[in-house]
């Protein structure tokens, strides 16, 4: 019996090289690819919450990720704290794609004063409610313009940065104006960060109604009645 125990001992001291090298190179690929990752903002972190009052009804809550796009997210924090987003509409929204917005010319070529930002690709996916920062041909074009993610498009993955997702709110990201560009485009009345102790959601005044429009023109009796406008057409804009 104590023969018996000696060479389980031995067997298991023994033990194929290979199999333990195995093990020791699995644990040395996981803590690394953990040690590479800093550690994401709690949800409930409000100086890392942007928020976009929409004109189409409701605030959109978006959670951003400093961890993974730091330069993004200052970006994003530095506009936001200057107004930069007021007012904006969402120029480029494709259903069941993405509602690109961002851009102060509302057609796609615009961007801040600021210099553009360098590619920050990133393990973070494209899945619905995922926000990105949109930008041109070069990687390290991306200035102010970001888009929200409507449906799943995990081949983007790697290709722009992912700097937040939709954490309150889908709802009225799924209600924005489709279109390229839409013909009614919903704004962004007013964009804050959580920390900065913004007020309620306000929504966007109704439109100014000129009387005129609704009573038609009034004539004065004995007056006579005023000449037709006319205008020439504009020039038709070259391809």
């Amino acid at each position: 019996m104590r023969f018996l125990g000696v060479v389980a001992i031995l067997g298991v001291l023994i033990a194929p090289p290979a199999f333990a090298k195995k093990e020791k190179k699995n644990t040395v690929v996981l803590t690394t690819e953990t040690a590479t990752r800093a550690a994401p903002p709690a949800i409930t972190d409000t100086t890392n919450q942007w928020l976009l009052d929409l004109s189409d009804g409701g605030r959109v809550t978006i959670l951003l990720r400093p961890d993974a796009a730091p330069l993004m997210v200052e970006r994003i924090k530095t506009l936001t704290r200057q107004h930069f987003y007021d007012g904006l509409t969402f120029h480029r929204v494709i259903d069941g794609f993405m509602a690109q917005g961002g851009d102060p010319k509302g057609d796609g070529t615009g961007g801040s004063t600021l210099p553009d930002v360098k590619a920050e690709f990133n393990y973070l996916p494209h899945v619905r409610g995922a926000v990105a920062a949109a930008r041109a041909q070069a990687d390290d074009s991306a200035n102010s313009q970001f888009y929200i993610v409507l449906q799943p498009k995990l081949a983007l993955d790697h290709k722009y940065t992912v700097f937040g997702r939709v954490l309150d709110g889908m709802q009225y990201v799924d209600a924005i104006e489709r279109g390229e560009p839409p013909a009614n485009p919903t704004r962004i009345l007013h964009a804050y960060i959580a920390s900065d102790n913004p007020p309620p959601y306000q929504a966007a005044p109704p439109p100014a109604v000129n009387p005129a429009a609704v009573l038609g023109p009034v004539s004065l009796p004995g007056a006579k009645p005023a000449p037709a406008p006319t205008a020439k057409p504009a020039p038709k804009k070259k391809p």
